[in-house]
């Protein structure tokens, strides 16, 4: 079986990324959930270390599912987890347009191919910036993210507002 390398930045993750997980993982034997960390980009709210902990708590005991920190390139990233393939979630066509052009220059770079897997409607309006923003008001976004996130956050944003 094959193994998959689903990336971002997972700040936080959520809803919607755990079902392109759940996706993935119907499809192929393994996955990793790479989050990655750009040192050129403002770090976001959580840190890496955060995020990764965050995801395994989000995946909970889902078998055949690891999750690890990486920098560089999301392919660099894939081909360091040893992965055979990319998957990528879609929301809307305007996430096709980047993601496709992203998908041609990681197959030209390593041979590494990327698969594109459609959100549930009921979850494609979930966005992790929207998440932050939401929840830094103090309304509940539980519908959005497993307990453990939604924990954290009301923790970070005490932290931030203090």
């Amino acid at each position: 079986m094959s193994t998959a390398f689903v990336p971002g930045s997972f700040d936080p993750m959520h809803l919607g990324h755990l079902d392109v997980v759940d996706q993935a993982l119907e499809v192929f034997g393994a996955v990793v959930i790479g989050v990655l960390h750009n040192p050129s980009k403002p770090s976001g709210l959580f840190t890496p270390d955060e995020r990764v902990a965050l995801a395994e708590q989000t995946v909970g005991d889902r078998r055949s599912v690891t999750v690890g920190a990486f920098s560089g390139l999301a392919v660099q990233a894939a081909a360091a987890a040893g992965a055979d393939i990319i998957v990528k979630g879609l929301r809307t066509t305007n996430d096709f347009d980047i993601e496709q052009q992203m998908a041609h220059n990681n197959v030209a770079l390593t041979g590494i191919r990327t698969v594109f897997v459609p959100c549930r409607p009921d979850l494609a309006f979930i966005s992790s910036r929207f998440i932050r923003e939401i929840s830094s008001q103090g309304v509940s976004i539980d519908h959005m993210v497993v307990p453990a996130v939604s924990a954290a956050l009301s923790t970070k944003h005490g932290e931030v507002n203090s």
